[in-house]
């Protein structure tokens, strides 16, 4: 059973979502970024995802852009993240951590896949490949011990939903609105997105663009939703006075709302495995 699966079904005995917490590798440096993952689990995160630096994130909104520019400018290389995610797994080696990128990153560098195995990574997401062009790709990591993770939208269309549900594997990240991450001013999440996710058997369901207040946590929960991930919020944290500080209290706030509606026995067993 892999980290993933492992982790959900502990949350799903304690009657818990899980609270995923995203950060850019090497922002504001290297030294830091190390402390910050730490930050991010003593906070209580369940699940950590974590950014590439990147000159072109285009699904990223202006915040994770500034985030992964620093990080460039600071001289941080895809070896330097592998580094950080080797050190992170040594010092906790049952928390799931997965790569968010872009096939740029992963097509230019040979053996990018075999190479975060290695470092520790237990899932991979390729933000820019479309559903129905993700099977080599998806191919590749389960070769090398990774699961893949495919995006869903409440438009995505019934054929590709079944090609995520047949390829993602850790979970599903399920985007919370149209558009790039950052603030989720209306905090709706599309409950028939995951009703039509079970439908087909995928993995469970994660929101994820604009997590960024507690209210948001309870209302994906209340949407059947696995858990949900958070980055824009919680990169802001770091850029305010005792950086890491923040971002502990942050998560805590954010997993402490994980705990507070979500009920496991309103949703299908297909949903979390």
């Amino acid at each position: 059973m892999s980290r993933y699966a492992h982790m959900f079904e502990r949350l799903k005995l304690r009657g818990e979502g899980a609270f995923g917490a995203f950060v850019m590798l090497g922002d504001p440096d290297l030294p830091r970024s190390a402390s910050l993952l730490d930050a991010l689990v003593e906070g209580g995160a369940d699940m950590i995802e974590v950014g590439i630096p990147f000159s072109d994130p285009i699904a990223d909104g202006p915040v994770i852009q500034a985030a992964s520019r620093r990080a460039l400018e600071a001289g941080v290389r895809v070896s330097d993240c592998f580094d950080l995610i080797a050190g992170f797994r040594e010092r906790y080696p049952d928390v799931p951590i997965g790569i968010l990128t872009y096939a740029n990153l992963v097509v230019a560098r040979a053996g990018f896949m075999r190479d975060a195995a290695q470092a520790g990574a237990d899932s991979l997401l390729i933000a820019d490949i479309p559903a129905l062009e993700a099977e080599p790709f998806a191919r590749e990591m389960l070769q090398v011990g990774i699961e893949p993770v495919l995006i869903a939208a409440a438009n995505t269309p019934p054929d590709a939903l079944r090609n995520i549900a047949r390829l993602s594997q850790a979970y599903t990240y399920c985007v919370s609105r149209a558009g790039i991450t950052g603030t989720h001013a209306s905090g709706d999440f599309e409950h028939s997105l995951v009703t039509r996710l079970v439908e087909v058997g995928a993995s469970p369901p994660v929101f994820g663009f604009g997590i960024s207040e507690p209210a948001h946590v309870r209302a994906a929960l209340d949407a059947s939703a696995a858990g949900v991930i958070s980055g824009s919020a919680i990169v802001r944290q770091m850029r305010l006075e005792q950086p890491r500080q923040r971002v502990v209290d942050f998560v805590s706030t954010m997993k402490d709302a994980t705990k507070t509606v979500y009920d496991p026995s309103r949703r299908s067993p297909a949903s979390v495995t």
